[in-house]
């Protein structure tokens, strides 16, 4: 091979390398790859949606509260059974009015776990309702998904839990719009002062209740009876044990979400520190079904934090105080609530 020949195969060479080395960084920058610059698509996760931080973040949009058929016409009160729309699904609830004339605070009322086979609309809020509603409080219970007249929950065992939430904020939302219902029903001689609303809440209503003001960091007064208020998942293994198959569902149901979920971001206690609301909590220390000393640890941790809290316990009684506390823990309800709300 002649000199030049030799020079212009290394050239050659050289060329090559550099082009070669070129193709193969502009691959790899997914210059000249038709894939290469093409993310993978996030893994969707459907329940990211009911974390405590997403729920602080979302905006609840005011829905219409249809009041359908009388209940029950008493000579001091009338209670109504209603309808509203919780993320396009259809709940039922109890909807108690004082029979005088005038304008009256709102209370919402959540009631604590019942057998779905033997619920009717209003049962564990109604008797309690009946009474606010004769001392000048206008009262919403809702049923809950999957009970009254409510559509199902979720098929996902896990969501059907979580829907409560969204349940209770999309009525609270809601009631700015009651007094419209209230005219559309030709109720004309009641208004609910709907920026005066009180919480009510009764076992795992009184857990609901907890996750609402921590949600919203709302000052709505608080009644709180027996409420569960340990952390998730405690709060729901605790009660396994009543269970037909000793809470392997429930087990089984935890372990798949804590694989795809951060179980924290779904856990009440950890956004306690938002509550600004004054709380009066009631507590039966023979409550076998919420041990007190749940409720001891909870007036303290609120109490650390500087919350406006009241803490009365009544030993002797049960987990729905029928065993002679239910009329003195109903008469300090409705002192607290016209305390804050009567003004």
């Amino acid at each position: 091979m002649t000199r030049n020949g030799i020079i212009a195969l290394v050239i050659s060479i050289i060329i090559g390398i550099v082009i070669g080395l070129s193709v193969f960084m502009f691959s790899r920058s997914g210059l000249l790859s038709p894939v290469g610059n093409i993310k993978p698509t996030p893994t969707v996760k459907p329940l990211e949606k009911y974390s405590f931080e997403n729920l602080q973040k979302r905006i609840f949009t005011p829905g219409d509260i249809t009041i359908d058929k009388v209940i029950n016409d008493a000579a001091d009160f009338t209670s109504y059974l209603f309808y509203y729309d919780s993320d396009g699904k259809k709940v039922s609830g109890l909807l108690i009015l004082p029979k005088k004339e005038g304008r009256f605070p709102v209370i919402l009322q959540l009631r604590g776990y019942i057998d779905q086979e033997k619920y009717t609309t209003g049962m564990g809020t109604i008797r309690s309702g009946e009474v606010f509603a004769q001392n000048g409080f206008i009262t919403l219970a809702p049923d809950f998904l999957g009970y009254g007249q409510s559509a199902s929950p979720s098929a996902d065992a896990m969501e059907s839990r979580l829907e409560n939430y969204t349940a209770a904020l999309n009525l609270l939302s809601s009631i700015t719009n009651l007094n419209q219902s209230l005219k559309n029903n030709k109720i004309d001689n009641i208004e609910a002062e709907t920026d005066k609303i009180g919480l009510w809440g009764h076992s795992n209503g009184g857990h609901i209740t907890l996750s609402v003001l921590a949600i919203t960091g709302k000052d709505y007064p608080a009644v709180l009876w027996n409420p569960v208020s340990k952390p998730f998942p405690y709060s729901i293994l605790y009660y396994t044990d009543e269970l037909a198959d000793n809470g392997k569902f429930i087990r089984d149901m935890l372990s798949n979400f804590e694989k795809d979920y951060d179980i924290e971001l779904y856990n009440p206690v950890n956004y306690y520190k938002n509550i600004t609301a004054p709380i009066q909590l009631h507590q039966a220390v023979d409550d076998e079904a919420v041990p007190v000393k749940w409720s001891n640890q909870l007036y303290q941790s609120l109490k650390n934090q500087k919350t406006d809290i009241s803490y009365f316990t009544y030993p002797g009684d049960n987990h729905d105080f029928n065993q002679g506390s239910w009329s003195k823990v109903v008469e300090r309800n409705i002192a607290f609530y016209k305390e804050l709300l009567a003004k």
